[in-house]
This record gives C-alpha cells, sequence and structure tokens, in this order.
C-alpha cells in the first residue's frame, strides 16, 4: 500500500506514542527509559522502514513483539 511521506510520518509517529506510552504503563517505565528503549529497538527501525509495512499494524500487536524483543534484551 502506497502513502505518502507526511503520512508515514504521521503514522509512524502516532504508533511510536502509543508504544512509549504501553512502556510506560505496562512496565512501569518513566518517559525517559521509555524513549531509550523504544528508539534503540529492532521493532523501531521496522516500523522506521515504509517497505515492513508495520506501521499499518495496531499499536497492541506491535508492542508485543517490541515487549518480547525487550525480554530477550534482559535476559
Amino acid at each position: 500500500m502506497n502513502v505518502t511521506p507526511a503520512e508515514f510520518r504521521y503514522l509512524k509517529e502516532t504508533l511510536s506514542k502509543d508504544l512509549i506510552a504501553m512502556l510506560m504503563e505496562k512496565k512501569d517505565m518513566g518517559m525517559e527509559e521509555a524513549f531509550r528503549w523504544y528508539y534503540n529497538s529492532d521493532i523501531f527501525k521496522k516500523i522506521s522502514n515504509p517497505e515492513t509495512g508495520l506501521f499499518f499494524q495496531s499499536p497492541g500487536y506491535v508492542y508485543s513483539y517490541l515487549e518480547e524483543e525487550i525480554k530477550l534484551l534482559l535476559k
């Protein structure tokens, strides 16, 4: 599905906002910690690539992958 650069940016930013809020709520993280985990994650890299289409998915769906990534990194 084709989107304009402005649409992609908006969708990515909206999803990012939701995912950071979910990290803060579900993982009891402060804002800085949530930002750090999110923006350094592989999930963020995938969301940032329009070819993956991940930016079209629901926050809950994407969060499940982000949560798994964090679990693996904390082992």
